[in-house]
């Protein structure tokens, strides 16, 4: 099974992958550090471990008297997870996804000395907005090393060895493990209110994830039904230069044979089109989905997006 995937060494392609786990590992570093870290928030992942171990071992060590540093603590238990995870699951973590999360803990740290871990931005009295904004770094971050063709490693793997013994869908089981370390959290701090702070950064985390995986596009995609099919399709083709697709169909009241127009439109352009239905067919059936990315002739092509 080959999983991972090589760029030729020293191409743009291998810089770009390279760039991209640099700057995203700092990212999610600093969001870590600025927004996370310095009110205990538990955002699942190994780093939501390492902050509560880092409150629990506080005073233990007298090289570390405020306790085991986060990012020490992230790397510790992301090595023999991903140890684990190749020898269960097979070569699907490479160098990039090492890279990844080693620079991430040492950025981390780092980041850590330099601002110090007591409130840095002053927001001890506004934990949501570090929430919102703790999530909204480290969701960038994660999609820029997402985008490299890497992973983040630590609590992904435990879900990818718990689906592949259970069959349970990898998206849920990565919420359960998460929601786990949350509920760690909860009982090591004794406040209700973490895990609540806590779930939100994992929302934003995931909303910004996709949304620098995909873009923001306010494109929309379009399921036309009506009679005037034809006359909507020139308008579509002549007037608003797009393309289309006829899907035959037919309806389940009267079993009548239907014609579905699929066409994929702006919003500028959707506004034109459903004024000119309403003019034509005021009975068309119209339906309209927020399209998060389009690929195709008219829109980026598939080939730029495997080559970003």
């Amino acid at each position: 099974m080959a999983f991972v995937q090589n760029e030729k060494l020293f191409s743009k392609k291998w810089f770009i992958a390279y760039a991209l786990i640099v700057i995203g590992s700092f990212i999610l570093a600093a969001g870590f550090v600025f927004f996370i870290n310095p009110y205990n928030i538990v955002p699942g992942g190994v780093y939501g471990i390492g902050i509560v171990v880092h409150h629990l071992t506080k005073g233990l060590f007298s090289f570390w008297p405020t306790g085991i540093p986060v990012g020490l603590f992230g790397l510790v238990l992301n090595v023999p997870l991903t140890i684990i995870g190749i020898k269960i699951l097979g070569p699907r973590f490479g160098v990039k996804t090492v890279i990844g999360f080693v620079l991430t803990s040492v950025f981390m740290d780092m980041l850590t000395m330099i601002v110090g871990e007591n409130d840095p931005l002053g927001l001890a009295g506004d934990v949501l907005m570090a929430c919102v904004f703790g999530g909204v770094l480290i969701g960038f971050g994660l999609g820029l090393i997402f985008k490299s063709k890497a992973t983040s490693g630590g609590s992904d793997i435990v879900a990818m060895i718990i689906a592949k013994y259970t069959r349970l869908p990898l998206g849920q089981l990565m919420i359960y493990v998460d929601s786990v370390i949350v509920l760690f959290g909860l009982v090591v701090f004794q406040d209700w209110k973490i895990p609540l702070y806590s779930w939100i950064v994992i929302f934003v985390t995931g909303k910004v994830i996709d949304i620098t995986m995909q873009g923001v596009s306010y494109d929309k995609t379009l399921f036309i039904i009506s009679k005037e099919f034809a006359q909507i399709r020139d308008k579509i083709i002549n007037d608003l230069n797009r393309g289309g697709t006829y899907i035959p169909g037919k309806g389940m009241y009267n079993d009548a044979d239907k014609t579905i127009i699929f066409t994929v439109l702006n919003r500028r352009e959707l506004a034109i089109l459903e004024e000119y239905i309403h003019q034509i067919d005021p009975k068309a059936f119209v339906t309209v989905v927020d399209a998060n990315e389009i690929l195709g002739e008219g829109f980026k092509s598939l080939r730029d997006k495997i080559s970003e």
